[in-house]
């Protein structure tokens, strides 16, 4: 899996870093980061301090991971479900 390239208390200073008037364009050259990616963090973070957005970095992973199991335990299930199909 792709490893995040910014951390959750570094997408934080880039935003607030937006918020106290810095151009899109300083931030987007002084960071390296794509506009698109600005934006979306912007649509998705904005106005949240560092811990919150850590809060929901940790919580999406756990979602993920939880929609994961899932996925694997109804994937089980349907082959258990065919088995006892055939032996009947």
């Amino acid at each position: 899996m792709k490893k995040k390239r910014f951390t959750p208390q570094q997408i934080s200073v880039i935003l607030k870093e937006y918020d106290q008037g810095k151009s899109v364009e300083d931030i987007v050259r002084e960071h390296n980061v794509s506009r698109a990616s600005f934006y979306k963090w912007r649509q998705r973070y904005g106005g949240m301090e560092a811990s919150e957005l850590k809060k929901l970095k940790a919580l999406e992973e756990e979602n993920r991971r939880l929609k994961q199991m899932y996925t694997e335990l109804a994937l089980d299930h349907q082959l258990a479900k065919e088995i006892i199909e055939k032996k009947l």
